[in-house]
């Protein structure tokens, strides 16, 4: 089955987002990275346990042991799960995991996911998890198959024009510096992009597609940061999205110091 580039996702309302999948050359060398990391932390947690083995070599055996099973498997899952589907390195390669119909990653995806990273290690150096990546459609080893994952090259977007993407009216948003951060931290480089999308594309849809896509997209942001009651007075759907879209694309510049 030959291997697709990008992954196609479409919208009930017709809007398609496509989304580059990570080569298996990519994924390999940010397994490396992870790896050194791993050996790096290893190497110093020796010098710790090697000072409870003048107590007692058994207790520094089994603690060791706990530790490497901690390490080995809790550094992808709370890495993955804090910073949205990355580790160190698939940070640094450009790279995250996400769910493979484009929805937000789950826990439970994260944790199956790398319990089936000891089959894809097998035989030596991810030979197993690699052929599954160069026969998979979407480049899917055994755990992202399990978890119905896929991994990505992470896009970086553009600054769009604002004067002739925006309407120009005041944006209440931005009334809460502490919440537009928030706001801005909270939500990931694919849900940034569909909000773009969505306004970029909007006079494509039909009336009523559009309507229930923007109050989709409100609802979804909404639940992400409450804002007040009194920055949402008055504000439709669309124009709510717009505010966030102003808020993660083009963020508060603060003033130089005289």
């Amino acid at each position: 089955m030959p291997r697709v580039q990008t992954l196609k996702i479409r919208t009930p309302e017709g809007i398609t987002f496509s989304l580059p999948l990570a080569s298996p050359v990519s994924r390999f060398l940010a397994v490396t990275v992870d790896i050194a990391c791993l050996h790096a932390a290893s190497s110093l947690a020796i010098s710790v346990f090697r000072a409870f083995g003048i107590v007692s070599l058994d207790l520094a055996s089994g603690l060791w042991v706990v530790f490497e099973f901690v390490l080995q498997l809790g550094y992808a899952v709370v890495l993955e799960w804090l910073w949205r589907g990355q580790t160190l390195g698939k940070r640094l390669l450009g790279l995250r995991v996400m769910d493979a119909f484009g929805l937000r990653l789950q826990p439970s995806q994260v944790v199956i996911r790398n319990l089936l990273r000891a089959v894809d290690v097998l035989p030596l150096f991810y030979l197993v998890g690699g052929a599954s990546c160069w026969l998979s459609r979407q480049g899917q080893r055994l755990g992202d198959l399990a978890a119905n994952t896929i991994v990505v090259r992470h896009a970086r977007f553009e600054e769009p024009n604002f004067n002739q993407l925006l309407s120009g009216k005041y944006n209440s948003l931005k009334a809460y510096p502490h919440l537009e951060a928030r706001l801005q931290q909270r939500t990931s480089p694919q849900e940034a992009a569909l909000a773009l999308q969505a306004l970029l594309r909007r006079d494509e849809l039909r009336p009523e597609a559009r309507m229930e896509l923007f109050r989709e997209l409100a609802d979804h942001f909404k639940t992400l940061v409450p804002f007040p009651e009194e920055a949402l007075e008055g504000l439709a759907d669309e124009q709510y999205v717009r505010n966030v879209v102003e808020v993660l694309f083009h963020p508060r510049r603060m003033p130089r110091p005289v």
